[in-house]
């Protein structure tokens, strides 16, 4: 008899828990939360044809570097890679860029480059001689669409639209 008062007591507890709204939580006259951003979105089909070769420019907002014989990559997050002739390491050389629209990271394995592409995953392979990298693979939808910077996922996107990056929003 005892175990089973405890049980309803348990359960009656639980249940009302579970029905009431705590402090911090948000009922039916509160505003949901909104990001402060406001995606870029491209349909599939711009999304890959994005990948392009660009005259060097100047670094905004450099990720992570990467490391490849005598070439050094530099991530400009969502953006693409600054491929630099690194052959005299105390004097680093811009020569290009590598347009890979939502890139965030780049692995090198022999002479495959792997690049997290937004929502895809895509390996080139480069040729150095005359600068130019060859799609080799995409792999679709490997990566979940990009959250905004302040954690939020946009949820009015069509079947075919990809988003690249986030901007605020005044």
């Amino acid at each position: 008899m005892k175990k089973n008062t405890i049980l309803i007591l348990l359960i009656v507890t639980v249940t009302f828990f579970g029905c009431t709204p705590f402090s911090g939580g948000s009922t039916d006259d509160e505003p949901l939360p909104t990001s402060n951003y406001e995606p870029i979105v491209l349909h599939r089909v711009a999304f890959e044809n994005s990948l392009t070769i660009e005259p060097a420019k100047s670094i905004e907002n450099a990720g992570k570097i990467y490391v490849k014989d005598d070439y050094l990559f530099i991530n400009e997050i969502n953006k693409g890679f600054h491929v630099f002739d690194n052959s005299n390491p105390s004097n680093p050389q811009k020569i290009a860029f590598l347009k890979v629209a939502g890139s965030k990271d780049l692995a090198i394995k022999d002479e495959v480059f792997y690049i997290h592409n937004a929502t895809d995953l895509i390996s080139l392979k480069p040729n150095f001689n005359d600068l130019t990298f060859q799609l080799t693979k995409r792999i679709k939808n490997t990566f979940p669409q990009m959250q905004s910077p302040d954690g939020f996922y946009y949820s009015d996107l069509e079947e075919d639209e990809i988003i690249i990056n986030w901007i605020l929003i005044d």
